[in-house]
């Protein structure tokens, strides 16, 4: 059996736990002590028990686990980098790892400086904590796994195959820097609109919204050309990109994003993450992005008021 130690017990953290359990010894890692029975709550309703062997990153060093074959950092795309530091002593420089953010942020920043190989995944598998000891997998989505320089292909097909055995369908693929672009663009139109405004995914569809998003998309889609993105599902440019948004806005009509949950609970949001990276490119070639810079104005102030 393999080992996977899970760095940030969220709710795709112990997504994970309880999928690889049953199949590789696995270790969630985190800041706080967590009940020792965690429940499942599958997306047909069926809730299931299991013990799920945690520790905090404190009792690490005298209680370290079995070498890992994957490290995965299912932290915020903010704190990848400091929970990474907190665990870098007990693991060896060539352990990879396996990267979970949302955004282009930590992606890059770790893959430069971890010296062992670094995977990106993306997923559409939908979860969120019922409390201390639940998670719901509120929906079945894909997982696709690659890195960023296409150099780690076999490691990427195992941890592929090996997600699938799990109950996560997932799928190797060469492009991951396309596929992490490309959420990241549908994530600038749908994250923070929603979160300003405190409204389900399915609102943004209504007139006191479309126009944002149409305004939104505009200045992605420009990015995205500079950037070499190819539009989704091999359309052309803004038609492309807008109609990739609005497909996944009603496939989420009822969700609440992560960026609202965040703010409802008064917490850090991952702006600099998705919004952050596309303000950076649109400076670096000269194109206009007032839209995207007038919303992280506005969530900067909103989490200031925290």
């Amino acid at each position: 059996m393999t080992t996977h130690w899970i760095l940030g017990p969220g709710a795709i953290g112990r997504l994970l736990a309880h999928s690889l359990s049953p199949i590789a010894t696995t270790t969630l890692l985190g800041r706080r002590a967590l009940p020792p029975r965690q429940m499942l709550t599958t997306p047909e309703g069926e809730q299931y028990w299991q013990p799920l062997n945690s520790l905090t990153i404190a009792q690490l060093p005298s209680n370290t686990p079995k070498p890992p074959a994957f490290v995965h950092i299912t932290t915020k795309a903010m704190a990848a980098e400091s929970a990474l530091a907190g665990i870098t002593d007990c693991i060896s420089p060539t352990t990879p790892l396996v990267l979970w953010q949302n955004g282009f942020l930590a992606q890059p920043r770790i893959t430069q400086a971890w010296p062992g190989p670094v995977l990106c995944a993306t997923t559409t598998e939908g979860a969120y904590l019922t409390g201390d000891d639940g998670v719901m997998h509120a929906g079945r989505g894909h997982t696709f796994v690659g890195d960023l320089h296409d150099q780690y292909g076999a490691l990427a097909e195992e941890l592929a195959q090996t997600l699938t055995q799990a109950g996560l369908a997932a799928t190797k693929v060469c492009d991951i820097r396309q596929r992490l672009w490309q959420k990241l663009a549908v994530n600038a139109a749908i994250n923070p609109l929603v979160a300003l405004n405190d409204v389900r995914n399915g609102e943004l569809r209504g007139e006191a919204y479309a126009g944002h998003v149409v305004a939104v998309v505009k200045e992605v889609a420009a990015i995205m050309l500079a950037e070499g993105i190819a539009p989704p599902n091999d359309g052309n440019g803004e038609d492309a990109w807008l109609a990739l948004v609005w497909q996944v806005v009603e496939n989420t009509a009822n969700n609440k994003a992560s960026m609202l949950q965040d703010v409802e609970a008064k917490r850090p949001t991952e702006r600099g993450a998705i919004l952050g990276p596309l303000i950076g490119s649109a400076h670096r070639h000269g194109l206009a992005c007032e839209v995207l810079k007038g919303l992280d104005d506005e969530m900067a102030e909103l989490e200031a008021s925290f």
